[in-house]
């Protein structure tokens, strides 16, 4: 597939858990590909603009002793945060925890969950450090998610680990909406109209 692929066409080779985690591995950095995707969905949801290239940055300082990123790791992070905006922004509610796949254990699954909420706090709190003012439904949130960060790796294999496991993981992804809906900062489609009328 080309560069020039249009988005539909890219959309059939969206980023999951399993080839995130191989380019970390294979490249040596050491950390869960949930835990990047979810510092990355806290950071948006609390109101980093897309505009905004710092995000590399921050990860670099978070995750690599502030040192950059190999290429690929690199490459395969701009791809998250771009489909990480057009999911969360989409009408159809496609947005999605970056976590293993079904037929992982429930212990992988389990501290994946843990792990991405995790980076969502890391993320929200970093960007939300100058403006702390939230709502209570925010705040309830953040509340549920630190707890849930700190759920046993510890789970059995049976279907009421796995029921709760995916009742979790949607009031997660509902409630990561519901910061966004709050508190982000969706692009400015038009922005060069709007500047056009300040002008004149």
């Amino acid at each position: 597939m080309t560069e020039t692929s249009s988005n539909k066409d890219a959309n059939t080779s969206l980023i999951d858990f399993p080839s995130m985690q191989a380019i970390l591995t294979s490249e040596g950095v050491e950390c869960h590909a949930s835990e990047l995707h979810g510092v990355l969905t806290g950071l948006v949801c609390a109101g980093f603009e897309f505009e905004d290239q710092g995000y590399m940055t921050m990860l670099n300082d978070l995750f690599n002793e502030g040192d950059g990123f190999p290429g690929s790791v690199k490459t395969a992070l701009k791809q998250m945060y771009s489909e990480l905006w057009s999911s969360i922004l989409d009408d159809n509610y496609s947005f999605n925890l970056l976590l293993p796949d079904d037929d992982d254990t429930m212990a992988e699954r389990g501290h994946a969950l843990s792990t991405w909420v995790q980076g969502f706090n890391f993320g929200f709190g970093l960007q939300q450090k100058d403006t702390p003012v939230v709502s209570d439904d925010v705040k309830e949130v953040l509340t549920d998610f630190a707890e849930i960060a700190n759920l046993s790796d510890e789970m059995e294999e049976d279907e009421d680990t796995e029921q709760a496991y995916f009742e979790i993981g949607e009031y997660v992804r509902i409630s990561a909406l519901l910061c966004f809906s709050e508190l982000a900062t969706p692009p400015n489609r038009e922005s060069k109209s709007a500047d056009k009328k300040i002008i004149h």
